[in-house]
């Protein structure tokens, strides 16, 4: 076969670290449009980028050209130190150590859009712990309760 063709859609979801609700609505959708451009970057284009206070999620179709360790490094790093720039107040801010990522089905995409979309509801009613809880049970993620937090 002489071509690689790949389609994998990557739910990936990360915290602040120690879930510091420092994602305030006047930089939200300014962070969420950062992380988008570096996911554009990285040619892994964005389906959406939303989350909460404390936290992000990122749907989008991993290129074939980067491990997924790598591009979330990328993410992660890029992004920091962005927003320490745009405000005098987020000089500590930082990104979890740990992440989430999640396959997605195509047939999948429009529910987990919706899930995103609805960040701000959904987390009147739940904390980021217990979503991120709900992931690992979904998906069938075995993990230890001490090393999930930071």
């Amino acid at each position: 076969m002489g071509q690689s063709l790949v389609k994998n859609y990557i739910h990936i979801v990360f915290s602040t670290k120690h879930r510091m609700p420092l994602i305030k609505p006047d930089i939200e959708s300014r962070i969420h449009s950062y992380l988008g451009g570096i996911c554009n970057h990285y040619e892994s284009p964005p389906i959406i980028v939303g989350g909460y206070v404390d936290h992000v999620h990122i749907l989008c179709m991993l290129s074939k050209k980067i491990a997924l360790m790598e591009f979330v490094k990328e993410l992660k790093s890029k992004s920091s130190k962005w927003v320490k720039t745009i405000d005098q107040d987020l000089d500590s801010f930082y990104w979890q150590d740990g992440y989430g990522a999640f396959s997605v089905n195509p047939s999948e995409i429009d529910i987990v859009v919706k899930y995103i979309q609805n960040q701000h509801q959904h987390h009147s009613k739940k904390s980021f712990q217990d979503e991120y809880r709900s992931f690992l049970k979904k998906y069938k993620v075995e993990y230890d309760e001490r090393y999930v937090w930071d």
